[in-house]
């Protein structure tokens, strides 16, 4: 059995990157996928982002607005099992149960009114917490519960505190106090727990690239460190268990500075576990889950955004979309892990969610309906035919698509200048989007419903338009057209609206001319001003100042390289420089 966790960094552009939700997950080839910052609400969970053929997923969503602006849904966590059956299966990747949240209180949260008999209770070893300071904590959508059998899956996106924010820090701290009483609990239940996720934490110096001094004073490392083996805890660090000294094992790097190029990262993408092995020999020295079922884990960096080969980015690089999270998988293998009793997908399951469920209906009918339609069209469209004069004239209901378009060209207020104003336009979109007068009466193609006095009106106005660009001994009487009229009047059109063109693609020439100086100018204005980097004498790179306070919308220089190791030449050197203007225009101010 494979599991794997992987911040995905919005589950919508990586399905997106993918193709579709089946492709992404048979990506990460594994039988159970926990995802972080799906960055999805409840409003948001639609098939075609929620279910894929051959697994169950459960998703828990944040519920309610950040205290720093962002709206419900900016982080989110979902379980994918791969499974054969989602009924009567005794596979171990199907849950047995599942839960949103782990307070079990979500229930009660989401606006669901149960009996006072079944009103959800606390969650074991949460006792001593108020129901409101646990909703608080557990309304982000940061974890979902699944019970395997043989182990309880927790799949945990933790919360991220910048030094110079108590409120988000004392977060913080809650949210995993919260979760270690949870565990604890489990464990002298004499169960078996794994924890997967980003966990927002490095919990020592190897697991970060510019670690300083003081950097495992931090009093989240140190929380976290606390609850490893070897500090007295019951946890185990899988990937350290099995790579004790590997350097440079990161998971996660900075998208705004490149640090990819580097490996300038962190790990704080985590596997942990506790509890026996299943031989019942947990006494027995050298017995445990991760020495006698864990077979392998290993960051899967083939999912880097940052391939071998790509251009740096002082090279031209920084215009080079990279595709992908700025975080990577991470896997552990389990052996010897026995089937389970028969039980079927828990409720929590996305395929009885009422939304999914609904959207699955509508999509039914809607590709019904639009098979329906595209065989009318197709019907109609067998035979095309190109009408005449006279049965434009006859039977003027057959047409009316064409005589509507006609009559709202007619309602101009001058008619001798609308192929000039039609020909202009077109040139200017820079696409055939503009008919002529002359495609009115070539092939149908659809049909309307318009009197035949709105056809009359048109085949005034054609005649109007037709009789101002000709000579006036060459103008036919109204009532008696000739072929001779018709080739004359629509070559008089052909002719205008040629000219037209031309005039509008001279007048276009020279705006596009004049922009090309405009962007030479700024451009010469622009190297002029920015700055070289004092490491290696090239132009730097402007940015603005986005964090709240006195220097909001300023704007800086910095040195163009990714960022890197100080020790490399090649990386970023480090230099910065304020910009000359204090503010810079736009959204800054």
């Amino acid at each position: 059995m494979k599991i794997v966790t992987y911040n995905v960094n919005g589950l919508r552009p990586r399905i997106q990157q993918y193709g579709s939700l089946s492709k992404l997950l048979d990506s990460l080839d594994a039988d159970i996928i926990c995802i972080q910052e799906t960055k999805l609400s409840k409003h948001d969970l639609r098939a075609d982002l929620v279910r894929a053929e051959g697994y169950e997923s459960f998703f828990s969503c944040c519920t309610r607005n950040s205290d720093r602006g962002r709206s419900a849904g900016y982080s989110g966590v979902a379980t994918f099992c791969r499974v054969k059956s989602a009924f009567l299966s005794t596979e171990v990747a199907l849950p047995i149960s599942a839960e949103e949240g782990f307070t079990g209180l979500l229930a009660t949260s989401k606006g669901y009114q149960p009996r006072k008999e079944e009103c959800p209770s606390i969650a074991g070893g949460l006792e001593c917490f108020s129901r409101d300071e646990l909703l608080k904590v557990d309304s982000e959508g940061r974890c979902l519960i699944t019970d395997h059998g043989h182990f309880v899956l927790f799949n945990i996106y933790g919360p991220r505190a910048v030094q110079d924010d108590p409120e988000r820090i004392q977060f913080k701290l809650t949210f995993f106090r919260m979760l270690e009483r949870r565990w604890e609990f489990l464990l002298h239940q004499g169960r078996r727990i794994i924890i997967v996720g980003d966990l927002n934490i490095a919990p020592a110096v190897i697991d970060r690239c510019d670690a300083e001094p003081d950097f495992e004073k931090n009093e989240f490392r140190r929380w976290f460190r606390s609850l490893l083996v070897q500090n007295g805890g019951r946890l185990l660090d899988i990937f350290r268990a099995k790579h004790p000294d590997r350097e440079g094992a990161y998971t996660c790097w900075s998208q705004s500075t490149g640090a990819e190029e580097f490996n300038y990262g962190s790990r704080i993408d985590h596997i942990l576990s506790a509890g026996s092995c299943l031989h019942g020999e947990e006494i027995q020295e050298g017995h445990d889950f991760v020495t006698c079922h864990v077979s392998e884990c290993d960051i899967l960096m083939q999912f880097q955004r940052w391939k071998p080969g790509n251009t740096p980015r002082w090279k031209g690089g920084r215009s080079i979309k990279l595709e992908g999270s700025d975080h990577v998988p991470v896997y552990t293998s389990l052996v010897e892990i026995p089937e389970v009793l028969q039980h079927s997908t828990p409720p929590l399951s996305a395929r009885y969610h009422p939304q999914v469920f609904g959207s699955q209906q509508t999509l039914v009918s809607m590709f019904t309906r639009r098979q329906t339609t595209e065989q009318v069209i197709l019907e109609e469209s067998e035979s095309p035919q190109i009408p005449s004069q006279e049965e434009l004239i006859s039977t003027p209901e057959k047409y009316d698509s064409r005589a509507s378009q006609i009559t709202m060209l007619g309602s101009q207020s001058n008619a001798n200048i609308l192929p000039c104003i039609a020909a202009k336009k077109k040139a200017r979109l820079g696409q055939g989007s503009q008919l002529t007068l002359k495609s009115f009466f070539q092939k149908r193609t659809h049909r309307s419903e318009t009197s035949s006095s709105s056809f009359a009106d048109s085949k005034l106005f054609q005649t109007d338009i037709s009789y101002s660009q000709i000579e006036p001994k060459g103008i036919p009487s109204a009532v008696d057209e000739s072929s001779a009229s018709k080739d004359c009047r629509s070559n008089a059109i052909d002719n205008t609206q040629h000219d037209c063109q031309l005039d509008a693609c001279g007048s276009d020439k020279g705006k596009s001319e004049v922009a090309l100086q405009e962007w030479q100018r700024i451009q010469q204005l622009m190297q002029t001003s920015v700055p070289l980097c004092k490491g290696h004498q090239e132009p730097c790179v402007s940015r603005v100042v986005k964090k709240a306070g006195p220097n909001l919308g300023r704007r800086f220089y910095v040195c163009a390289r990714a960022e890197g190791p100080s020790s490399n030449p090649e990386a970023n050197c480090g230099y910065f420089k304020w910009a000359a203007f204090l503010k810079s225009k736009g959204k800054g101010k």
